[in-house]
């Protein structure tokens, strides 16, 4: 269902909201769903099935432009992409479908707990790439072992997506981070990969949902924008040795984020 919210003065605080998620949405990989809900729900009290869809819908300019910004640099690994969107797309509809067996409470510890996890994973595996490195000896996974993982991590992204009505960022970069590619491939691959959990999850959610069309607008004035600055600011960063350093700071906001979901009321 479709519907316009009377206007209120603190919406006028989305564009800028939505312009700082969608640039460091389209640098750091993720379509901002994981931000946008906390921010209906909490700051602009949004009911809770009305933000999930209205936040999957304003993540998708995010991921349009962001993904098109980085093809044109180059950055996106099609065949890992297939890997991990054919999983998602199953897991969207099966995660839409648990999100009704289980009570809110529930899924935002549960989430909080995956975060955690996969943080952990994400700190371990850059370990592990830290002492290939400096052995001289990084080795590339086999393509058995980038199906399994693609799979395992798409299926649990798209499982995200379709029950909590965010990007799935987090278990799409935490496969990505062990696919031992480079961090702009990592990112440019990320967004395509939310771009299709997203869309399917709307699908999921569409029936049962409320799309707040004026929330949209003002979402993705900036966060279209927002979006079209990323690819070219990444474009200017040096990986190197800063590439570990973002694994690591992409592990610890993963954690936190984790924690605090669990303990907030």
């Amino acid at each position: 269902m479709i519907q316009f919210s009377q206007i209120e003065p603190l919406y006028y605080l989305l564009p800028l909201l939505g312009l700082i998620i969608g640039l460091f949405g389209t640098v750091l990989g993720g379509g901002g769903g994981f931000f946008f809900l906390p921010i209906l729900t909490l700051i602009f009290k949004v009911p809770t099935q009305t933000a999930v869809i209205t936040s999957l819908v304003a993540t998708v300019p995010i991921c349009v432009f962001g993904s098109i910004g980085h093809y044109k640099k180059k950055n996106i690994d099609y065949s890992i992409t297939e890997i991990f969107a054919i999983a998602g797309i199953i897991g969207t509809f099966a995660g839409a479908y648990l999100a009704n067996l289980i009570s809110s409470e529930t899924l935002k510890i549960s989430f909080g707990i995956y975060s955690i996890i996969l943080a952990f994973n994400m700190a371990v595996s850059t370990h592990k790439k830290l002492k290939e490195e400096r052995q001289g000896e990084t080795k590339k996974l086999s393509q058995c072992t980038q199906i399994t993982k693609g799979s395992f991590f798409g299926l649990f992204a798209g499982m995200i997506t379709g029950a909590f009505g965010t990007s799935g960022t987090a278990p799409i970069l935490s496969g990505l981070f062990s696919m031992r590619i480079t961090i702009k491939k990592i990112i440019g691959t990320s967004l395509l990969i939310v771009l299709v959990n997203t869309i399917f999850a709307i699908g999921a959610h569409f029936i049962m949902g409320k799309i707040d069309l004026t929330l949209v607008m003002f979402l993705t004035i900036g966060s279209a924008l927002g979006s079209i600055a990323g690819p070219k600011i990444l474009a200017t960063i040096k990986t190197d040795h800063s590439e570990n350093k973002i694994r690591y700071i992409y592990a610890t906001v993963m954690a936190a984020l984790g924690v605090v979901m669990i303990i907030a009321k």
